[in-house]
């Protein structure tokens, strides 16, 4: 059974592929498996395709904060890989139910891996701040 770790991986690739050519979710999630080769386990992970498909759904509401704490940054123009991370983030953090501070945790581990140090920090701030707003507004302050 794969890890959470590398689930999150590839639907932070299959967001990045589905970013770059709008198609659907469905179509982005077949062309990343159809590109794997049989050793490398092709078979397809259902907590993938829930990080994905969620996140594709919720792109508008997740922009939206995105923008709203990533101060001088519009998102379309912010690389890909950190907007993505932040999508995957943001449905991970307020619809899958996983803790924020493992969501954090996750969002900054792709960030090294797949972006610079620089995206870490910014990674952590904005995410951070989306967090405690949410936190806010779930407490109805």
């Amino acid at each position: 059974m794969p890890s959470r770790r590398r689930s999150r991986e590839r639907a932070l690739q299959i967001l990045f592929l589905w970013d770059a050519r709008r198609q659907s979710a469905a179509d982005a999630i077949k062309a990343y498996y159809d590109t794997l080769y049989a050793e490398e386990c092709p078979r397809r992970e259902p907590f993938v395709d829930e990080l994905v498909t969620g996140a594709v759904e919720h792109v508008a509401e997740a922009d939206e904060h995105i923008a709203r704490h990533a101060e001088h940054w519009r998102v379309e123009r912010m690389p890909a890989v950190d907007r993505n991370i932040f999508r995957l983030a943001f449905y991970e953090m307020r619809y899958a139910g996983t803790p924020a501070a493992i969501v954090i945790d996750e969002a900054l581990e792709l960030a090294r891996k797949f972006s610079t140090e620089e995206s870490v920090q910014f990674i952590n701030a904005v995410l951070d701040a989306i967090h405690r707003e949410t936190a806010r507004t779930e407490a109805g302050h």
